[in-house]
């Protein structure tokens, strides 16, 4: 399955800061979002999601087709490790938790509160919910924060198993993960500002 993205601008605090992205993500390949910050990675990935409004544009996926790891990690700290992935698989509707415990090192960890896991340990948890999603497209926004060299290499393999399974991902990412991968610069599609014509939308809430 493959997401075609056409002519899309999306706004943050109300004010466009994309327009006219474009773009394919086609199974078994890896685009990484690049620019600077504050340019609208965050704001894109979260458009994508369903997660806000886009301005204008079109995106062709099915939504059951995406999972989103956004900066926060998203565990619940009073479950332990195990409970937390059996919580989202039962989400999703899917019995994959002893597979995402393994493939994100987190075996030993099983039966420890959230709450007590380092802030690298909550990463890899989050992560590990891409894993129990059964979703084929994976969107990421700076999924490494935290993380070790290890951690990030492991990171790294488990996506490029994701993506021998004919599945994709988008990731927003500062560094090289070691991936065979597309970059995607935003930089030219930086928005207009408002004085200079820019777009306006009634979604306002701003987000980092």
């Amino acid at each position: 399955m493959d997401m075609q993205v056409s002519d899309l601008a999306v706004a943050r605090g109300g004010v466009a800061v994309l327009e006219g992205v474009t773009f394919r993500l086609m199974p078994g390949r890896v685009l990484v979002l690049r620019g600077p910050n504050g340019i609208g990675k965050t704001t894109l990935l979260r458009s994508l999601a369903g997660l806000q409004p886009a301005l204008a544009g079109k995106v062709t996926v099915a939504p059951e087709a995406l999972a989103y790891a956004a900066h926060a990690d998203g565990v619940k700290a009073v479950l332990t490790v195990a409970e937390n992935l059996r919580f989202w698989a039962a989400a999703y509707g899917t019995d994959s938790v002893a597979q995402a415990l393994a493939e994100m090192n987190l075996e030993s960890l099983a039966n420890r509160r959230a709450a007590h896991l380092s802030a690298g340990q909550k990463r890899r948890l989050g992560l590990a919910r891409l894993l129990v999603t059964g979703r084929p497209i994976w969107l990421m926004d700076e999924p490494t924060v935290s993380l070790d060299a290890a951690s990030v290499a492991l990171f790294a393999r488990v996506v490029a198993r994701h993506l021998g399974a004919g599945g994709a991902a988008l990731i927003a990412s500062h560094i090289d993960l070691g991936l065979e991968a597309e970059v995607l610069d935003l930089t030219p599609f930086k928005a207009r500002s408002p004085a200079a014509g820019g777009r306006l939308g009634a979604f306002d809430e701003a987000f980092e």
